[in-house]
Order: structure tokens, then C-alpha cells, then sequence
């Protein structure tokens, strides 16, 4: 079993806020990602069985939204945006400049775990653009030198 019984518990805990079980399941995915950092086939069994699901509806979640992952994650993420005004004032370049400065591309891990390295369409602040998300922390209007400066603080 990769869910503890203290996550369980929450699980069940959630559950019994909504008039259906399955309105639990995206507090429940946020729970086990918590715990396990991602949600792998064998999270998502487990997940599955709680809510009387199949697997592939829980993946099917997962994959839907962008801030579960279905693979093993960096203890940090950097997310540049990419979308038009972003990438009107130089967000590709920023994260090109990124991938070559961390040694990974846009949706890899570096070597020693610190970094995942992506790139969202949107984080809602276009006129503060080009700008990244950090974990859950937004920087706005950077440049290269300013973005290598942020990532080389991370621990």
C-alpha cells in the first residue's frame, strides 16, 4: 500500500463533505500527491478502490490538470509561461535560457532532483509578463539574469 492510513482517514474525511463520494476525489488527489509527490498507476489503484472508481478515471484527472503529476517531480517546480503576451516579451527565450542554464528540458527533472522545469499557457498575469511560478510563488516581469537568479537560490 503506497497511501498511509493517516491519508486514508483524511480521504474519508473529505468525502463525507460532498452528497457524492466521488466529489471528493480532487481534495483526495491533492492529499495523496502531498504525501507521495506524485500520483503513480499504483497511487492511482489505490485511489480508485477508496471511491469505487476505475484507475484510468482517476488518470483521467490527473492528466487533465496541470497541478497533479503522473511522474516523479523535483522538490521544486519552475513553470515559465509561454502563452501570447508572455511570449511576446521574450518568455521562450527566457525558457530556452533556463534549460540551458539548469541542463534539462522543458518538462525534465535535473540530475540532482532540485528542479522540474515547465512551462503553463497561462498564469493570469499578462501585464506583469514574461513572468514563471515557482512552486506557488509568482515572479513577474523578468528577465534571464533575474529568473538564473531566482532558480540558483532554490535549495
Amino acid at each position: 500500500m503506497v497511501i498511509s492510513g493517516e491519508t486514508r482517514a483524511k480521504i474519508e474525511a473529505e468525502i463525507a463533505k460532498y452528497p457524492r463520494r466521488r466529489g471528493g476525489l480532487l481534495p483526495a488527489l491533492h492529499l495523496v500527491q502531498k504525501e507521495t509527490g506524485w500520483i503513480s498507476l499504483e497511487t492511482a489503484r489505490e485511489v480508485a478502490e477508496i471511491f469505487g472508481i476505475e484507475p484510468v478515471d482517476v488518470m483521467e484527472v490527473v492528466s487533465f490538470y496541470n497541478m497533479f503529476y503522473d511522474r516523479p517531480q523535483g522538490r521544486h517546480h519552475v513553470n515559465v509561461c509561454t502563452n501570447l503576451p508572455c511570449s511576446l516579451r521574450g518568455s521562450r527565450d527566457l525558457l530556452r535560457g533556463l534549460e540551458a542554464h539548469l541542463g534539462v528540458e522543458a518538462g525534465k527533472t535535473t540530475p540532482d532532483g532540485r528542479i522540474t522545469l515547465g512551462h503553463e499557457e497561462c498564469l493570469g498575469a499578462c501585464g506583469y509578463a514574461p513572468m514563471m511560478r515557482v512552486d506557488d510563488r509568482y515572479h513577474e516581469d523578468l528577465d534571464l539574469d533575474a529568473a538564473k537568479k531566482i532558480v540558483d537560490g532554490l535549495e
